[in-house]
């Protein structure tokens, strides 16, 4: 377990160095149409932006927009800057999420009945799980829709990465949920999805 552990972490951070680095580089400069002008501007000033407001969403493009300092023509290209990240960390909980369940398939096949924290995986099964994460998260982060969001200053990114934060941990939670304090993760969900609603 340890083994895939330490490798799961490593191929994780790399889908989303991958996936940071497109965004980054592919970020608008400024303002794009839609709604997105009006989000940077009402995230710049923390002020109240269309229905339903989105003011986490707006906290978090302020904090990006202070960290511009003061340069009010980079003010858009930091809010962009927090979107593409945050498609970024999408990816990283894509790739575990998808390398969970693929370790559960490959233990339904290989090592049914065996204790899963015993279990030391070969190369080839080790590729095929990390394989797996990584074709199913890059290809999330490549698709146009993704990267159309990744990229501008929208509350979609953000929204995506509590979708895929929520999803990894139901996955946690299912893995100790006969465990002692196994409901920590059940709380940790509820709180995630309140804070969504803020998105």
């Amino acid at each position: 377990m340890k083994q895939f552990k330490f490798y799961n972490r490593i191929a994780g951070w790399g889908a989303f160095l991958i996936a940071a680095l497109t965004y980054l580089l592919t970020i608008e400069p400024t303002a794009s149409f839609w709604d997105c002008g009006e989000f940077i501007a009402t995230a710049v000033k923390l002020e109240v932006g269309h229905p339903p407001g989105a003011p986490l969403w707006m906290i978090i493009g302020r904090v990006a927009a202070i960290l511009s300092f003061g340069d009010v023509e980079k003010m858009a290209m930091m809010v962009n800057a927090a979107a593409a990240l945050a498609s970024a960390f999408t990816v990283l909980f894509l790739f575990w999420s998808i390398s969970h369940i693929a370790r559960k398939l490959v233990n339904n096949i290989y090592y049914k009945g065996v204790d899963e924290k015993t279990i030391v995986y070969p190369l080839h099964e080790l590729i095929i799980i990390m394989a797996s994460g990584m074709v199913g998260s890059l290809i999330y982060c490549f698709c146009d829709t993704a990267w159309f969001s990744a990229v501008e200053g929208e509350v979609y990114s953000m929204s995506s990465l509590f979708t895929a934060v929520v999803f990894w941990c139901i996955l946690k939670w299912e893995e100790c949920a006969d465990e002692r304090y196994a409901n920590r993760w059940i709380i940790l969900i509820c709180y995630l999805m309140g804070l969504s609603i803020g998105v």
